[in-house]
């Protein structure tokens, strides 16, 4: 779970905590939640409503910025849109699909901009970002295409495009064609070509273009970073691979599971979110497409979440089955397969897109950070931290994965054994927990309840498998991890605790439910959720835990975690709290961006979310908690 992973603190000064704000103090920067996602399932990018395109990394999610003003005013931004208008009529994405379409109303008259990531038909290997998974029929361009078209009266369209390549750190130099209709932009050894049918001039170092559309005409320009990129040079052709880029989304959509139900269209936009975070070349999924958004407004707990959690993988998994979209369970299961072990055979919890394990943390001193908050980090310092969940995590996902076909794929096997001895091994041990706090190791609750999972799991693979005895073994070694929670880590009230030494409330105990760890009626279950429901929550949104019970080491107050309350809406769904799950459900739905997306937290008290976004466990949890009242309500109606 990216929420939990916290690469080390350097530099920048502690924030002192405020005073709670009636509203979000007014602020150069874009609320974080009015945000628009593109992506073409290599990288993506994030439009402001003004119409700038404020955050893009090419050619993939975690390579360096080459629009990011999200993170420093001054470090790069892409606007098309009215001159002189800042705020759109209407912005919505095209149904089905994670385009945006944004109107505008003028003095003089309406223009609507179409803005995608475009997606096409293959045309050969990829050699930009290489695949390591079969290629599909369709994939990315490569191309940020943009147009816009008159629908009434006349409207002055403005196209300014400054990249600043590296984090903001190299201005990018321009030369223009002799027709200006094409421009070449180079820094950091990146090159960019921007294509339009507007004339373009530089000025201050940036391209820009202006014209006058009247009604019934369309400009376009196209961004690329490939000197193999499908590039439009009409308006029309433009207008062509947008529409592509449509048919290659609903057919993807088409092919899921959407419940015909009131969350179905936020679990249709979460689905879409999830894929759009899929790195298609490997089968990776990011945690974020951002870094150092914050989860304290102005302060340090800023991290870099464009890599893949094994944690994930678990909530990915559960989510791709219920949509029934077992390719894209299929292809992380095989990028899971590929990474390489610790040398004990372990997973670690993180790794790149890629599948490389270093990813060393660093510091980007010369960026403002995001209204303000700073350390700017690129890079996670915690890929090498000791979690003993995520063996627990590794192996539901495989259970999952081979449960419907009863097979387990040879290349798995060395995996679940790897997986299930590390747990075995070290159970026993502290660590420092789910959330990676800053004290000394501990006797995590959830930590434990993973490692049941590791090898509650594993004896099922064993089964499937014919391996009786190591079904056997593995059996007994889950029953004894179970004894102990169950002799160590309840407080007085029958309350799962955070860890033996404390009978503070953490959020991650809700996963005994999910995990099926207890019983639906098991009073202590029962206990343990409406405890973190009554004391662990504000305005009914969950805490992770009280940050003046547990030794983070960060200063700062945090918001409520999104994931957390879709946890907990999942655990009261379960045992049978269902009319509580779902008005819980309803408040978090009413929570939801303008454009149906969810960063990591909400701050209860001024409606801000904080953090990186569009963040995928949100919208895994969501998934999973829309899908529990689903099923809920329709075995009530069923009983009559």
């Amino acid at each position: 779970m990216a929420a939990a992973d916290k690469g080390e603190y350097s530099k920048g000064a502690p924030s002192q905590s405020a005073a709670p704000e009636s509203a979000p103090a007014r602020s150069p920067f874009t609320p974080i939640a009015n945000y628009g996602f593109l992506s073409n399932c290599h990288t993506g990018a994030l439009v402001a409503p003004d119409g700038t395109v404020d955050w893009l990394c090419v050619p993939r999610f975690d390579s360096p910025s080459v629009f990011g003003a999200l993170l420093d005013r001054e470090a790069g931004g892409f606007r098309l849109a009215p001159f002189g208008i800042n705020v759109p009529s209407d912005r919505i994405y095209e149904p089905g699909t994670n385009s945006l379409v944004t109107s505008w109303k003028t003095a003089t008259g309406w223009v609507v901009v179409r803005d995608a990531l475009t997606m096409g038909r293959r045309r050969g290997p990829d050699t930009v970002t290489p695949h390591t998974r079969p290629p599909a029929d369709e994939d990315a361009d490569h191309t940020l295409v943009r147009t816009a078209s008159c629908i009434g009266g006349t409207v002055e369209i403005d196209l300014v495009c400054e990249p600043v390549f590296d984090y903001g750190r190299v201005p990018g130099e321009w030369t223009v064609s002799a027709d200006c209709h094409r421009g070449e932009v180079t820094g950091a050894d990146q090159a960019l070509r921007l294509q339009t049918d507007m004339l373009l001039g530089i000025e201050g170092g940036r391209a820009r273009a202006r014209h006058v559309l009247r009604a019934g005409e369309t400009v376009f320009c196209a961004l690329t970073w490939s000197d193999e990129a499908r590039v439009p040079s009409t308006a029309d052709e433009a207008l062509e691979q947008l529409d592509a880029t449509t048919m290659f989304w609903r057919d993807w959509l088409a092919r899921a599971f959407i419940p015909d139900h009131e969350f179905g269209p936020l679990i249709q936009r979460s689905a879409l979110t999830i894929k759009g975070l899929t790195y298609m070349p490997t089968g990776a999924a990011v945690a974020a497409l951002t870094t150092s958004l914050p989860e304290t407004p102005g302060g340090e707990r800023n991290w870099d979440y464009r890599y893949t959690w094994i944690r994930d993988s678990t909530f990915l998994l559960r989510a791709l089955h219920y949509l029934l979209l077992d390719w894209e369970a299929d292809e992380f299961m095989q990028f899971m397969a590929d990474v390489k072990p610790n040398d004990d055979g372990g997973l670690q919890i993180m790794y790149g897109i890629d599948g490389r394990r270093e990813l060393t943390e660093s510091v980007r001193e010369e960026l403002s950070g995001y209204d303000g908050a700073r350390p700017v980090r690129v890079g996670n310092g915690a890929f090498d931290q000791r979690q003993n969940d995520v063996f627990g995590a590794a192996l539901d996902t495989v259970l999952l994965h081979s449960r419907r076909s009863q097979r387990i794929p040879r290349r798995l096997w060395p995996l679940v054994q790897a997986q299930a001895e590390c747990a075995t091994a070290i159970w026993r041990e502290p660590d420092q927990g789910i959330w990676e706090a800053r004290g000394k190791p501990r006797h995590y609750v959830s930590s434990k309840l993973m490692c049941w999972v590791a090898l509650d799991r594993a004896a099922q693979l064993a089964n499937i498998r014919g391996d009786n005895e190591r079904a056997d073994t593995w059996t007994q070694t889950a029953s004894e991890i179970k004894s102990d929670i169950l002799g160590h880590g309840l407080d007085e009230r029958g309350v799962l605790r955070q860890h033996y030494e404390t009978d503070a409330l953490d959020a991650s105990t809700l996963l005994a439910a999910i995990f099926g760890f207890l019983p639906h009626d098991d009073a202590r279950l029962r206990a343990t959720v409406l405890a973190v429901a009554d004391e662990l929550t504000e305005s009914g949104f969950v805490l992770r835990y009280h940050t003046d019970e547990t030794d983070d080491g960060l200063s700062g107050k945090e918001g409520t975690f999104l994931i957390c309350s879709f946890w907990l809406v999942s655990a009261l769904a379960i045992i049978g709290e269902t009319r509580q799950a779902r008005a819980l459900m309803e408040r978090l739905v009413r929570a939801a961006s303008p454009l149906g997306l969810y960063a990591e937290e909400l701050d209860v008290d001024t409606g801000r979310h904080l953090g990186n976004f569009p963040q995928a466990f949100s919208h895994l949890a969501l998934v999973e908690a829309a899908a529990r009242i689903i099923v809920a309500e329709s075995l009530a109606e069923a009983a009559g």
